[in-house]
């Protein structure tokens, strides 16, 4: 489970700013399975905080009756919330983050998969800019990219 913040492509759309990276736009949350494919998607405002959004992508995880177990996230996901996603959805979130500051860039096993499927969505025009009116015609074209992610790779 990871978030990522698009910027905005001028258009009316909704907006706002990703206080920690800079980035006026939105924010696309994500579960990934363990092939980089899309489990759940959900787009907000930039400045939702990561644990915030996280509760409805659990709600949507859950709808789907998906047979997730376990989940790992980043940083941006620890504190009381994943006691809180225990009891109220059944899921484990595992946290998971780099020791390795000193020792400069180094990518974490499990977490790079989802890394890598926003780099494989940073190739889409309308994925790298917000180009989209509303959030379910955004969370659409995440599907549509997803989809021909793993029509590719068949």
């Amino acid at each position: 489970m990871d978030s990522q913040s698009v910027r905005w492509g001028n258009n009316c759309s909704l907006n706002g700013i990703d206080g920690n990276k800079k980035v006026k736009g939105i924010k696309g949350h994500v579960i990934i399975d363990k092939n980089g494919f899309l489990t759940a998607v959900m787009v907000t405002i930039a400045n939702i905080a990561d644990c915030k959004a996280a509760y409805l992508l659990m709600r949507t995880l859950k709808e789907l009756c998906s047979p997730v177990k376990v989940i790992l996230a980043d940083g941006g996901y620890r504190g009381e919330i994943i006691d809180t996603f225990r009891k109220a959805f059944g899921y484990a979130i595992q946290v998971v983050v780099s020791n390795f500051k000193r020792q400069g860039f180094r990518p974490i096993h499990k977490r790079w998969i989802v890394e890598r499927t926003f780099s494989w969505f940073d190739n889409y025009r309308r994925l790298c800019r917000n180009y989209e009116l509303t959030f379910d015609s955004a969370e659409e074209m995440v599907k549509i990219a997803s989809i021909r992610l793993l029509l590719n790779k068949i």
